[in-house]
This record gives C-alpha cells, sequence and structure tokens, in this order.
C-alpha cells in the first residue's frame, strides 16, 4: 500500500499483515521501491483515478477502481470497474467492496497495535481532547462553543486538552486567547496524537483525518458533521462497534452536492464548496451546543460503565 508519509508510523505493527510504502507525489525518490519490485497481482485505486497510470507503471497486472472518473483517460488502465453503490454506503464500505467480497467482519481494537513513540508523556487523567483544527475553513466550528465545551467538561471532572495540526496553532488561541487550558496544537506526530487519544475519556473534533483515528484507536468520539456527510465518513459497517457519536443539522438544504471524487451517486448529500462559494459555515454554527453535550455525556457514561464491569 502507498500511503502519505505522515501517516506510514502508523503501520508500525503491519497491521493486516500490510506492508506500506511512504510516499509524496512530488517526490521521484519516494516511489523507487515501487519501480524496484517485481510488479504486483493486483491493484486497487481509490478515489482519484489518476493513479490508475501509477499502477499500470507499477506493473500491476490486474487494476481495479471505482468507474466513471473525470476526465476519461483517468480510467484508460483499468481492467475492472465498479459503480457507486446505488444505496447509502460509508467510503471506507464502497472501498473495501472493490475486492468483491462481502464484508462482515468488525473492527476490533487488538487488530491494529499501537504505534511506537518516544519523548511523549501522557497527560494526568481524566481528560479529553478537543481538536479544532479541520482540512476547510467551513468545518470549523464558532470558538466560544468550543470553550464552552472545555469548560462544561472541566465542570464534569475531564481536564480538557487543545489539539490542532501544524499552522493551526492561531485557532486555539483565538478560541483560548488566556490559555485556561493546556494546548498540544501542532506539536504532535501522529504515533504520539495516537498514544494521547488511547488514554482520554473523549474525543471531540470536526469530520476530519483525527476523527478516523479516534475510531482507528477506539477512544469514545464525538464528530461535528458540518459540509460532510456522516453516511459517507461515518462509522459504517466496519466500525458500528465503536463508541462513536455524529453530531449534524440532517436536513441541512446547502448539503445538496450528490458527487463523490467526481462520480454521482442519488444518494449522497454532502457540500465540497470552497470558501470562495461559501463565505460562512452556516452547517458548523447551526451546531448548537446541547447536542454535543448529549452526545458527550452519552459516550462518558457508556464508557464509564465499560471501565466498571472491566474492573
Amino acid at each position: 500500500m502507498l500511503c502519505p508519509k505522515a501517516i506510514a508510523p502508523l503501520y508500525q505493527g503491519r497491521p493486516y499483515d500490510v506492508s506500506v510504502l511512504p510516499w509524496h507525489p512530488a517526490d521521484a525518490k519516494s516511489l523507487l521501491p515501487l519501480w524496484q519490485s517485481p510488479g504486483f497481482d493486483l491493484a486497487f485505486v481509490p478515489g482519484d483515478n489518476r493513479y490508475s497510470w501509477l499502477a499500470l507503471a507499477a506493473g500491476a497486472r490486474w487494476i481495479v477502481a471505482h468507474g466513471r472518473d473525470r476526465p476519461a483517460w483517468k480510467n484508460w488502465p483499468l481492467d475492472e470497474m465498479h459503480d457507486y453503490p446505488e444505496h447509502a454506503d460509508s467510503w471506507h464500505g464502497m472501498v473495501a467492496k472493490l475486492a468483491n467480497k462481502d464484508f462482515r467482519d468488525r473492527y476490533q481494537p487488538p487488530d491494529w497495535a499501537a504505534p511506537v513513540v518516544s519523548h511523549f508523556t501522557v497527560p494526568p487523567q481524566p481528560y479529553a481532547v478537543l481538536h479544532v483544527g479541520a482540512s476547510s475553513p467551513l468545518k470549523f466550528w464558532p470558538a466560544e462553543r468550543w470553550l464552552a465545551l472545555a469548560d462544561w467538561l472541566q465542570q464534569q471532572g475531564i481536564v480538557p486538552y487543545w489539539s490542532a495540526g501544524p499552522g493551526e496553532e492561531a485557532l486555539v488561541s483565538a478560541i483560548d486567547p488566556t490559555g485556561r487550558y493546556v494546548s498540544l496544537a501542532g506539536q504532535l506526530s501522529l504515533p504520539a496524537m495516537w498514544h494521547l487519544l488511547q488514554h482520554a475519556r473523549l474525543l471531540v473534533c470536526p469530520d476530519t483525518g483525527v476523527a478516523h483515528l479516534g475510531r482507528l484507536v477506539n477512544v469514545p468520539t464525538v464528530v461535528l458533521f458540518g459540509p460532510g456527510s456522516d453516511v459517507l465518513c461515518g462509522a459504517g459497517d466496519f466500525w458500528r462497534d465503536a463508541p462513536f457519536r455524529s453530531v449534524t443539522i440532517r436536513d441541512m438544504p446547502c448539503r445538496d452536492q450528490r458527487v463523490m471524487f467526481r462520480r454521482e451517486a442519488a444518494w449522497i448529500r454532502r457540500c465540497g464548496r470552497s470558501v470562495s462559494e461559501c463565505t460562512e459555515p452556516r452547517c458548523m454554527s447551526l451546531i448548537m451546543l446541547d447536542p454535543v453535550y448529549q452526545a458527550c455525556a452519552d459516550l462518558l457514561a457508556s464508557n464509564s460503565l465499560l471501565m466498571q464491569d472491566s474492573e
């Protein structure tokens, strides 16, 4: 499996016997291990079919992907094309079904060993992680609600810690200008984030990569879905046992795009607009505190019962 360099350390323990090649499209040297391979019997290309040409160049004998990508030249190397399903599904479920299998297994936390990390100390427990960053400003939740949520958690006896990615430190400063709570923004690698989440009582975040990491680690996770779809990017069948709650405005009228990776499906409801097309994240601003409090309280209560049972 090819994966971005930052994500590769998560696969140290070779979950599911997967071997990864860390790479970046702009780094030709990162592709040397791929060129030096003897070729592959089978290649799956999730998402953007431009990478079908990379699979062909790597000597793949059979290339499988979802069809109907645009422009058409992206699909030329494909040997097998699948349409999007007629009924709602998660993205990870759609990708898994490229293998023509009916996957009924559920994710189990022991299936994926924690990556090794050095120079990281787990904060005193109990604590929660509030990850405020996201791939787009249209996924940002209002600053005053983040701070109110942090105060609410403190009242429950759970210490909140701010989190955000590199370059997003200003987001935390805008939310908590007096530094009321500790910020870890921009300080953690993904393996370190894994260990932070592994010992947390709760994770709250927008629809972003950390939400997926939360399910992997099996930390109780509340995800705020604004422009994104909690059907496409939620727990789905594979993660259905995960302690996970989504909070969203179900019938948001501008979440009306039916496209994912340039293919259409009648059941898709998402918004991929840019900040030049949408100047205000109304879908996020309409997510009020009460449903978030309730989702957090439900997960905290369930987790407390599980901890008591394990004792």
